[in-house]
């Protein structure tokens, strides 16, 4: 399984067949997403997925006390 969507998975996610069409849609829906050198959008899996960081980032603390450089 690849990093990224393929153009089918693109298409089939946006609706939208034209990358301008797709890139629009991608904007107004506020899905992240780079341009490759062809101008095609390029959308990370895990984005779609739903998992932007590592669960264990995601955590807070559970003491109170923060480095002082953490705060810095």
């Amino acid at each position: 399984m690849s990093l990224f969507l393929t153009d089918a998975e693109l298409q089939q996610f946006t609706g939208r067949r034209m990358k301008s069409k797709q890139i629009e849609w991608l904007k107004a829906e506020g899905i992240p997403f780079r341009r490759s050198a062809t101008g095609h959008p390029v959308v990370t899996r895990a984005t779609v997925e739903g998992r932007l960081e590592p669960a264990h980032l995601a955590q807070k603390p559970t003491s109170g006390w923060v480095p002082r450089v953490v705060g810095a």
